[in-house]
């Protein structure tokens, strides 16, 4: 008897998270097609049934994000993207650059975990990690005053300086210029984005 499209959407998006816990434990390279499906509790025969190749599914991992582990970090760090204004702009900020994302290795954002990696991978996963820096921004774009010539520009800046600030912070675990690293890129976004916003 064939498994429903529900069953087989539901293995898929267990692949998928599997897969970005993975890479993000391990990055790209290191991580086996095996090593994904023992971690789903998968054969690695079902792999080929949802993607050709494992760049594709890295694609897939790193695009789903947004609406899966990204969607559900929003929703505990308390920023609705629905709630358009200042404040939860703000809040992404002060979210993003927090301690408790830095130190949650399996759940953080494709643009901290895997840069590197993705910088060497297909068009496909780069425009998947495009699209993450593409939604970043946009929160930020949008939330700012509507007359100001230069949003995009600052906005960008302020991803940068969340994206990068943690970047640095992860490659520098536990210690005191990790935390310098952090508080800085979160003050100069805070004020950045402040500037912008009034």
């Amino acid at each position: 008897m064939p498994y429903s499209a529900s069953h087989k959407e539901q293995t898929r998006e267990k692949i998928v998270e599997s897969a970005r816990i993975l890479f993000n434990r391990h990055g790209f390279r290191s991580v086996t097609i095996d090593m994904i499906m023992e971690n789903a509790g998968l054969t690695r025969g079902g792999f080929y049934n949802h993607f050709k190749t494992k760049e594709a599914l890295f694609s897939a991992a790193v695009s789903g994000f947004l609406t899966g582990r990204g969607a559900q970090w929003r929703e505990e760090a308390g920023v609705d993207v629905t709630n358009l204004n200042p404040e939860m702009a703000v809040h992404m900020i002060d979210a993003y650059l927090s301690d408790k994302h830095l130190g949650d290795r399996d759940g953080q954002c494709p643009m901290i975990a895997l840069p590197s990696d993705v910088a060497r991978a297909s068009e496909d996963v780069q425009q998947s990690f495009q699209q993450l820096l593409t939604a970043m921004v946009w929160l930020f774009e949008t939330n700012m005053a509507a007359d100001a010539p230069d949003n995009r520009r600052e906005a960008l800046s302020i991803a940068a300086l969340c994206v990068g600030g943690m970047v640095l912070a992860r490659t520098l675990p536990d210690s005191a210029l990790a935390d310098e690293v952090r508080a800085a890129a979160h003050a100069s976004a805070v004020a950045a984005f402040k500037a912008h916003s009034a």
